[in-house]
């Protein structure tokens, strides 16, 4: 079965998780410079099988657009025009950082290892990515 990766786009950095072969578990895959990022997804998509990519969809809590909207649906124009076919999904991530934060304090992680802005991307695609299997299985 492919997996699914899920991105959390940033102008400066991308975090990026994926899931098992199975679709089960949501791991952090990584976090890349923006401007690598297509060519990361191309040769990831060399090496798995993926069936959808999943963007983490920035909204304000009254579910207006934020400042980063527009740069993020320029980014899936991008991720539509240069991987054509490829099924792309929308999901809300509001709360993913604060929960990032908040899943590497229960995790243990030293105050050192939680301001690593790296590692929270990767959580917060990480959990972008458990929110989209969750509601794909109407938990």
């Amino acid at each position: 079965m492919p997996r699914i990766l899920a991105i959390d786009y940033g102008t400066r950095r991308v975090g990026i998780a994926v899931t098992d072969p199975d679709q089960l578990i949501a791991t952090g895959l990584t976090t890349i410079h923006a401007k690598d990022v297509f060519t990361f997804l191309e040769e990831y998509f060399k090496k798995e099988a993926v069936e959808c990519i999943v963007v983490g969809e920035p909204k304000r809590l009254n579910n207006e657009a934020t400042q980063a909207t527009p740069h993020t649906e320029q980014f899936v124009k991008q991720l539509a025009k240069k991987f054509p076919g490829m099924k792309i999904e929308r999901v809300d991530e509001r709360f993913t950082s604060k929960m990032a934060f908040q899943a590497m304090i229960d995790g243990g992680l030293k105050k050192k290892d939680r301001q690593n802005k790296k590692l929270i991307d990767q959580v917060s695609a990480t959990i972008i990515l458990q929110s989209y299997m969750e509601s794909k299985k109407g938990i």
